[in-house]
């Protein structure tokens, strides 16, 4: 199985396995019983600066995945991206890593799935 991505507005699944939150901010809307969250690992979500600096543009997305994937390994953000993949691996990567970027493809769940698949 595959780790999956979705929009944190769109309804929970049973198919979803683990729900984890990948964003550094709540989710505008959504209450904490809607969103139906196992973990929310804001850490692992990219700094404020590299966001705001990103602003989902598609342009800059190889840009973004370059920096935002050697943000990764930065102190607490290393931490909560080895907490993330130990339990993408106890869960046979029945994971579903929820965002809520409005832009499917050009977002940090498609560039923490990248890893997540890759290891």
């Amino acid at each position: 199985m595959a780790v999956q991505t979705k929009r944190i507005y769109e309804a929970a699944s049973k198919d979803d396995g683990l729900r984890i939150l990948v964003d550094r901010v709540w989710p505008r809307g959504v209450s904490k019983e809607k969103a139906q969250l196992d973990e929310w690992m804001k850490e692992v979500a990219p700094s404020n600066e590299l966001r705001k600096w990103f602003g989902h543009d598609p342009e800059k997305y190889q840009t973004f995945k370059e920096r935002y994937k050697e943000e990764l390994k930065s102190d607490e953000q290393a931490k909560e991206m080895e907490q993330l993949k130990k339990l993408t691996k106890e869960h046979d990567k029945h994971i579903t890593l929820l965002y809520a970027a409005k832009d499917e493809e050009h977002n940090q769940a498609k560039v923490l799935k990248e890893i997540l698949d890759h290891q």
